[in-house]
């Protein structure tokens, strides 16, 4: 092939572009058929990954054509793709009306008066020598004066998605393998937010959970301590040993240290049999302490020997008990006030904080209060079995601007509340208790202040210049915010911001 023209130069530094950008790789690729689309005219381009156990190329990435709810694949040699995918080898079809073995899974070409108008190119997506996916494009026939040149472009461009492509087929093969191992495989099982707090819990988590230390897990009540207790017990090397749970403020002082340790049948008044601890039932497993600090003086003492030892003496019993349980204890309390108090033992106090995690309240989360409420709202409308699927800006708003006490299991409960009461697909403010009922427009203004007034501009500010980067593309300037699309569209509504007028902005630019 003679040397590239202007517009294909052009159209290959806008994709080398593209994959440069600190984008999910999916966006990263999205954007390539994009820019195949409109500097190359080559439309309704698609990505489809091979899985060579299976021998099948996976359709994951396309544009100008619908993928919702579908699963598209095609066998070794099926298709023009499957033929690709099998031999390695480009195939152009000049007229597609006239080409029988072109399947068109997708449906995006059934609506076409004249499919004879469309030519087909596809080719191989090589990377390390060998095919790791299919790249395929329609283009206007009458546009196409040289085949074999239209190919040459087409295989340019697949040669510089081929590392984004390798590296999305590995992160598929992970999907697949963890949805194999089943839900102990996941990592963060429950645990929903973005917010820096959040990020700095999962590293923790990570540190953490592949050790035998004890974890002192803090936090207000509502936080959701017990999730952070069993995505380490999950991500740690003993999951499939039990994972024990105890309420140490819901168990009588008289009867703790027997539902922890256990007690010989006669040990005391109403023993009538031999029970096993929680400890011994967490054998090779982990312990989850919850309310740490409400334990007995007495109990504290065994709980210490157990953190030392490894070993217990069952109440009533000659026998010494070793358990191999890793302890998780957790507390909405300060334990240094407690120490200070004579309320806790302060040399347990030292076993149990060797490794502290703090949870943030709700309050400091910022943006997470709508990733949850959306996980809410999925979670019980499915439960329910009710429609909706929305929450009003209105709501929003309330959801934003309230303290939340009870932290995200009050946020639960009125999310639950809401989806039981709505009557169509939205929650509205009169499904809301009266306690998250928003204030009026003039109390509000009155709070706002001059700080407020400053936060506000600069957000606005900030959400300007990344629809300018974008290209008014929201999805991609809530990556470059480091949030979701959810929120910048909300963001974008309660500040009268016009994204149609960056849609330009990103190429004039």
């Amino acid at each position: 092939m003679s040397s590239y023209t202007f517009e294909e130069l052009a159209a290959l530094h806008a994709v080398a572009r593209a994959l440069a950008q600190p984008w999910d790789l999916r966006d990263q690729l999205e954007r390539v058929l994009a820019e195949m689309s409109e500097r190359l005219g080559m439309q309704r381009g698609m990505i489809s990954l091979l899985d060579r156990d299976r021998g099948e190329a996976m359709l994951e990435v396309a544009h100008g054509v619908n993928l919702e709810g579908m699963d598209v694949s095609y066998r070794a040699g099926e298709g023009i793709t499957g033929k690709v995918a099998q031999t390695g080898r480009p195939i152009a079809v000049p007229s597609l009306g006239q080409e029988a073995s072109f399947l068109d899974r997708t449906g995006a070409r059934r609506h076409l008066k004249n499919r004879d108008e469309l030519a087909f190119l596809c080719v191989p997506i090589v990377y390390d020598s060998r095919v790791v996916g299919i790249l395929s494009a329609d283009k206007l026939a009458s546009d196409v004066a040289d085949m074999d040149r239209e190919l040459a472009v087409l295989s340019s461009v697949a040669e510089l998605i081929a590392k984004a492509v390798q590296v999305l087929a590995l992160e598929d093969e992970n999907r697949r393998l963890r949805r194999m191992v089943g839900p102990s495989g996941g990592t963060d099982l429950d645990l929903i937010g973005q917010s820096k707090g959040m990020q700095e819990v999962y590293a923790l988590i990570r540190h953490v959970a592949d050790s035998a230390t004890t974890v002192l897990v803090i936090g207000e009540t509502g936080t959701g301590k017990e999730l952070i207790a069993k995505a380490i017990h999950a991500n740690s090397p003993r999951s499939k040993g039990p994972l024990v749970r105890v309420n140490c403020a819901a168990i009588p002082d008289t009867l703790i240290e027997s539902e922890l340790f256990g007690h010989e049948k006669g040990a005391f008044t109403g023993a009538f049999r031999q029970h096993r601890g929680r400890f011994e039932e967490a054998h090779n497993g982990t312990i989850f302490l919850d309310e740490v600090a409400e334990l007995s003086p007495s109990a504290q003492a065994k709980l210490l020997r157990v953190l030392q030892e490894k070993q217990f003496q069952p109440l009533g019993s000659p026998r010494q008990v070793t358990t191999n349980a890793r302890v998780i204890a957790a507390t909405n309390r300060r334990l240094e006030d407690c120490v200070a108090a004579g309320q806790f033992r302060t040399d347990l106090y030292y076993r149990l904080s060797v490794f502290p995690i703090v949870l943030p309240p709700l309050r400091e989360r910022g943006n997470d209060i709508i990733l949850l409420a959306d996980h809410f709202v999925l979670t019980y409308s499915n439960r329910l079995k009710k429609p909706v699927k929305r929450i009003t800006n209105a709501v929003i708003e309330a959801f934003l601007s309230y303290p939340w006490p009870g932290n995200v299991r009050e946020l639960e409960n009125c999310v639950e509340r809401a989806v039981l009461l709505a009557k169509g697909q939205s929650i509205e403010m009169m499904h809301l208790p009266p306690s998250l009922q928003i204030k009026s427009p003039d109390e509000q203004n009155r709070n706002t202040g001059m700080l407020g007034a400053v936060i506000g501009a600069q957000e606005r500010s900030m959400i300007i210049e990344a629809l300018k980067e974008s290209g008014g593309n929201q999805s991609q300037a809530a990556r470059l915010l480091g949030t979701t699309k959810r929120i910048v569209q909300y963001k974008i509504r309660k500040l009268g911001i016009d994204p149609a007028k960056f849609k330009k902005a990103k190429r004039t630019g």
